[in-house]
């Protein structure tokens, strides 16, 4: 008697790039290739494009949860850890709000998953994940503190650092650049607290809080722009 095969188990692929310039094709194509090979259907790829993996708000990962909790999908895949985030608060986050739908995150690199077939939690994935998490954070610091000593360095040399002057970006483009610094600050946090949460200089957030007060006492773009400039 002929059994019915297996149906496929879905899932979704979730990939990130920091910048524009870069592309997700590669992500995408080696996730499908396991993904056929291991029988899954691909339901959805979800995209995050331009985004900063420290940045406070995330529409991909916002997303991919929204496809587990609904039943959608059971799995979610990423190319590496650090595709999910670059910090530990946001990794961790991601993943037990998937473990606790029973949906498990799979990741290319180490070929892991953090559920096992039985819906239980990895131990070995758990600890591979916090591990890879960590190495992210840590490779996020570094950046930032090379970045910090080359701007330090040029400003020595006499170099004129950030935008030309008499630029200004307008307000509406520059509220949605830091939508997470607008989300926080609307939230009532401190300048020091978003600053650390985004991970974008304080001058920035003074900027974005300025803006915030000038369009709260009604004034019009120019005037705006002005303000903050």
């Amino acid at each position: 008697m002929d059994t019915m095969p297996a149906p496929a188990v879905p899932v979704a692929i979730l990939v990130r790039v920091s910048t524009k310039r870069q592309e997700t094709e590669r992500q995408i194509h080696e996730l499908r290739a396991v993904a056929d090979a291991r029988g899954w259907s691909v339901i959805e790829v979800v995209e995050e494009n331009g985004i900063s993996g420290s940045a406070g708000e995330r529409p991909g990962l916002d997303r991919a949860l929204e496809l587990a909790r609904s039943g959608v999908v059971r799995k979610i895949m990423a190319h590496e850890v650090s595709r999910v985030a670059r910090r530990n608060s946001v990794a961790h986050a991601f993943i037990e709000a998937l473990s606790d739908v029973g949906v498990s995150l799979y990741w290319h690199a180490q070929a892991l998953e953090t559920l096992l077939p039985t819906g239980k939690p990895s131990p070995a994935a758990g600890v591979m994940f916090a591990l890879l998490a960590e190495m992210a954070r840590s490779e996020r610091e570094t950046l930032r503190e090379r970045i910090v000593s080359g701007l330090e360095a040029a400003r020595r040399r006499g170099r004129r650092l950030g935008r030309p002057v008499g630029t200004v970006m307008p307000p509406d483009a520059l509220l949605a650049k830091h939508g997470d610094v607008v989300r926080l600050l609307r939230a009532g946090k401190s300048l020091r607290d978003v600053a650390a949460r985004t991970g974008k200089g304080t001058s920035t957030v003074k900027r974005i809080k300025a803006l915030l007060r000038a369009e709260k006492a009604g004034c019009d773009a120019a005037a705006c722009s002005a303000r903050v400039s």
